[in-house]
């Protein structure tokens, strides 16, 4: 009988994978053991072994395609075995079908009923619903309505004031009739596609058309979904836009003539009417290059108000003042070709952008700052690197460091567990590795019980695997406290999201030559200072002091570590 093979459980954090290269392909013979596939996973790229034996019949998911855990990836059975049915139900979700087969033709009826409970057909009005007026919009919020029910309304009239998330914007009618209807009022927010108006016929039954549209079940109506949506036109325009509108130059005959509608009402947008007051310039006088002749931004920004005839005495300037005023400074037009390239987020790279948003918005973070005099450290690394078989890094004594504080503070060795809290007697510290993709924290178990040149030649083993991609879950799984090092990078120092389970993540920044006060006098010194990220739920603000305290003992003095 053929069997489904799934997408197994590959890390604690795994929440789909990645078909690296299938080993396998449909139709060879698989045997249990046998490699079928490389998967790759937030942390790791892993042999996915086959536990049956038997054909591969059956490949779901291709070369670089994602599957979550649980999914199907491949079916094996016998040789020439049907499994048309096993791929059908995979396809329907395992469902049988029989019950909705039923429930479906039962929903028709009311779904007709209801039609012509709210048939407005024979209601001449229009909904009005509130447009996406931005990329990133949501919800509107009704500055100001330019109309009240009851008023006359014309296609090109302003409706009223929209503030968006960018800018407040002017929202057109596009139909002839009479205010019946505002849905929203002023202050008020109205989600993308919310009834705010309706406009029609006077007298006509909005009521009945409200109810239609809420119910989407109007036939035959103009509603709003049969036309384009009312006009948007933002008051805050865009540079590309400003660089292909025309240059407006109003000369002194243009000036004097005034761009007004048909009522006498100025059309011009919010932001430009603020700007010409600021300015002091007659509205009426800027000629409008917008949508029929509205004045935008551009127009009162490009405007020259003609000069004023001054008076007889005043008039007229001699040459040598004329000299004497600055020429205008015209700045070339600079134009370039906005470019980008969108790649697939990798898997690593979710599970890190996961993990550390619950971090951080789940764990309330405190943190704590403290200098350390790095005189002896530098001097002791020196004499330990002329006997060790392998480099001792500053890092290295800083883990044997953190290993041996922890041993003094078990409060700070603590995992959170939600219901409980785990005081951890063993001490597995993680640290911090970038690599291409991201970020991988390999863990050095019971660093207490380990010399300095272990640490040292294991935590440069753990950073070659990770950037190989070879970590096994061994590799990364069971940290009691992190470590994150960037001061190999000139970084003085910095603050690091905490790692869960853990409760405590302690920043390193880099070594700096500074003056410090020696008995009284001012000498040169190297300091280091480092960050400490608690998780308040787990660790108090003394307790974390204490610790930090004991940790810059034994990096002031480094000899201390080793008993």
């Amino acid at each position: 009988m053929a069997e489904v093979i799934r997408m197994p459980k590959m890390s604690d954090t795994m929440e789909e994978g990645v078909i690296a290269s299938w080993q396998k392909k449909v139709g060879d013979t698989v045997e249990s053991g046998d490699i079928l596939a490389e998967v790759e996973t937030d942390k790791a790229t892993m042999e996915l072994e086959s536990f049956e034996d038997g054909t591969l019949l059956y490949v779901g998911v291709q070369e670089n395609e994602s599957v979550p855990v649980d999914g199907v990836i491949a079916i094996i059975g016998e040789e020439g075995e049907n499994i048309d049915s096993l791929l059908k139900d995979i396809q329907n979700g395992q469902s049988s079908g029989g019950d909705n087969g039923q429930e479906a033709p039962a929903e028709e009826p009311s779904d007709s009923s209801a039609e012509q409970e709210v048939d407005a057909s024979d209601v001449n009005a229009n909904v009005i619903t509130m447009p996406k007026m931005s990329d990133t919009m949501e919800e509107g919020v009704i500055a100001s309505w330019q109309k009240k029910v009851g008023d006359k309304v014309e296609s090109g009239d302003i409706l009223a004031e929209v503030e968006t998330d960018k800018a407040t914007m002017e929202l057109e009618s596009y139909e002839d009739g009479t205010l019946l209807y505002i849905g929203v009022e002023e202050g008020g927010s109205v989600a993308i596609d919310g009834v705010i108006a309706i406009v029609g016929e006077e007298g006509a039954d909005y009521e009945k058309l409200l109810k239609a549209h809420t119910s989407g079940k109007k036939e035959g109506g103009n509603t709003e979904e049969d036309k384009p949506e009312p006009k948007a036109t933002d008051t805050v325009k865009g540079s590309a836009e400003e660089k292909t509108a025309p240059e407006v130059t109003p000369t002194h005959a243009e000036s004097s003539s005034e761009t007004t509608t048909d009522g006498g009402r100025i059309k011009a947008s919010p932001l430009a009417k603020k700007m010409a007051e600021e300015k002091g310039f007659n509205l009426a006088q800027i000629p409008g290059s917008g949508e029929n002749g509205r004045i935008v931004k551009r127009d009162v920004e490009n405007y020259t108000p003609a000069a004023q005839p001054a008076p007889a005495q005043q008039q007229p300037a001699t040459q040598k003042e004329a000299a004497q005023q600055p020429a205008p400074v015209k700045l070339p037009e600079v134009v370039g070709e906005e470019r980008f390239q969108e790649v697939n987020v990798s898997q690593m790279r979710k599970t890190i952008a996961r993990r550390l948003a619950e971090s951080k918005y789940s764990a309330p973070h405190f943190y704590l700052t403290m200098e350390i005099d790095m005189t002896r450290a530098m001097e002791a690394r020196k004499s330990m690197n002329e006997l060790s078989p392998v480099k001792i890094s500053f890092n290295d004594i800083v883990l044997k460091a953190v290993a041996a504080a922890l041993k003094q503070h078990p409060k700070v060795n603590v995992s959170w567990l939600g219901d409980k809290m785990r005081y951890n007697e063993h001490i597995n510290i993680g640290v911090a590795v970038a690599v291409e993709e991201g970020l991988l924290v390999p863990v050095v178990r019971f660093a207490d019980s380990k010399t300095l040149s272990h640490i040292s030649a294991e935590v440069k083993d753990l950073a070659s695997k990770a950037k190989n991609k070879e970590l096994q879950p061994k590799d990364w799984e069971g940290s009691t406290f992190t470590i994150s090092n960037l001061g190999m990078f000139g970084i003085e120092e910095f603050t690091a999201i905490i790692n869960p389970p853990d409760a405590c993540i302690m920043a390193i920044g880099g070594i700096k030559e500074t003056p410090v006060v020696k008995n009284g006098q001012i000498v040169p010194g190297h300091v280091m200072k480092v960050t400490l990220s608690c998780d308040h739920r787990a660790v108090d603000g003394a307790i974390g002091a204490a610790f930090l305290q004991t940790f810059k003992a034994y990096m002031e003095d480094p000899i201390r570590i080793l008993i």
